[in-house]
């Protein structure tokens, strides 16, 4: 019995590291993950990127499941190429996938399906974005409208800062594609204030079967400061989730964002990430969604998975999520993220990795941008490791982290000391 895990990251890590955990398993693929992934024993790299030589390499290997960790490929279309040849995979469609390919497409998704967001207005055009901010003044939100890897969002504070993000994403002109399509858009919101959390689900194309809850740290710096960044640390499950929250996620965004897919025509498959606004009074608004599992959120909610992750997979590939639950380590999960110097900016590749621990059961680094040179474990990309433990509450989690991370070397590494602040603080 064969499984293919398609990514690099530290998601496809903790995804491949879980399934690894299954009785029977005969080899692991992860394409073309990692030197993390690279030096786990069960698990074996696959130098191939290409959609279609991945589905020529599923056929031949007789890959029993595919498993898509990121967003790109499935932006692309890969979940489309794969059932085309007969081959089971997990995940959206190019079509479901646009809930987070497209902002646009989403908000107006949300619009019409009366699912609680942000109001929002979509742009293609400099002078007309620049008159909507003038008017509505700051703080406001500025999104990007496709794939940024979690980065291509400005909380402006300042009007200042907000048309400074119109002037990065947008180009002098308004440009179409051969399609004529704008090439360039923005979608700029109202700022929403509370408490962000994630919302991870999964889902068969009808049925839903929530995931842990979460709580990811995007910006920088501790305390919340500095840029915005792909996530740098995060912890399971999430105290802001209350119970009332959870049936309240359900109940006004989860359910109708599926039931909503279905009756466009795009029936929903795979991992569907909601991105959570919790105001003091409980209220829920969507920030975004996802259409894979969140990271660094993966690392916390596979560490704590007790269920066995590829019958929860095999359930929702035949539509049978309403079969089975999920069981989860009563224990806190927590996450930081070592990032390479100058992320978020370009970051700088090349360094070696000193100190790394053997895992267990309840401690592990999970890889994101590393590469094994000769025999070195090299910084590959901006978010290099993911140092995950678990501990009977979050301060132990925390703690159990922090002393990981001391024996770990690379030049210029970076991380935030505060993972986990805000469910210390409550």
């Amino acid at each position: 019995m064969k499984l293919l895990v398609i990514g690099s990251g530290g998601r496809e890590h903790a995804l491949a590291w879980r399934l690894a955990k299954t009785p029977g398993l005969q080899r692991i693929f992860v394409a073309p993950g990692n030197a993390g992934t690279a030096r786990e024993r069960e698990l074996e790299n696959v130098d191939i990127t290409d959609p279609r030589a991945l589905a020529d390499f599923a056929e031949q290997e007789r890959v029993l499941l595919t498993v898509v960790g990121p967003e790109a490929p499935l932006a692309d279309g890969i979940v489309n190429l794969f059932r085309a040849r007969g081959l089971r995979i997990f995940g959206p469609t190019k079509e479901a996938a646009q809930l987070e390919s497209s902002k646009d497409f989403a908000k107006r998704f949300m619009a019409r399906h009366n699912i609680p967001t942000a109001r929002f207005a979509t742009f293609s055009e400099r002078a007309s974005a620049h008159a909507h901010i003038d008017r509505h003044g700051a703080p406001i939100v500025i999104k990007a409208d496709g794939l940024a890897a979690g980065k291509g969002v400005v909380v402006a504070m300042s009007l200042k800062e907000a048309h400074a993000a119109i002037d990065n994403m947008l180009p002098d002109k308004c440009v179409a594609g051969p399609d004529g399509a704008t090439v360039a858009r923005v979608v700029i919101e109202e700022y929403l204030e509370g408490e962000e959390a994630s919302f991870i689900v999964m889902v068969d194309g009808k049925n839903v079967l929530p995931l842990a809850s979460s709580q990811d740290h995007k910006r920088i710096g501790d305390g919340d400061t500095g840029p915005n960044t792909g996530g740098m640390g995060a912890y399971s499950p999430a105290p802001v989730v209350t119970p009332e929250v959870h049936a309240r996620t359900m109940r006004e965004i989860i359910l109708p964002t599926v039931r909503g897919m279905a009756a466009d025509g795009i029936p929903y498959t795979g991992f569907l990430y909601a991105g959570l606004m919790i105001s003091k009074d409980g209220a829920v608004r969507t920030v975004e969604f996802n259409c894979r599992l969140g990271d660094p959120e993966t690392q916390p909610i596979m560490m704590r998975l007790k269920s066995d992750l590829l019958s929860l997979l095999e359930h929702a590939v035949a539509g049978r999520l309403n079969e089975v639950e999920a069981s989860w380590d009563r224990r806190v999960a927590l996450g930081v993220v070592l990032a390479a110097a100058n992320y978020p900016g370009k970051p700088r590749t090349g360094d070696r990795i000193t100190g790394l621990p053997k895992g267990s059961d309840d401690s592990h680094v999970f890889h994101a941008g590393t590469t094994d040179t000769d025999g070195l474990v090299l910084t590959s990309g901006g978010r290099v490791l993911c140092v995950t433990t678990l501990g009977d509450n979050i301060k132990q989690a925390q703690k159990r982290a922090y002393d990981t991370i001391v024996g770990i070397h690379f030049d210029g590494m970076q991380y935030r000391h505060d993972i986990g602040h805000r469910a210390l603080s409550r």
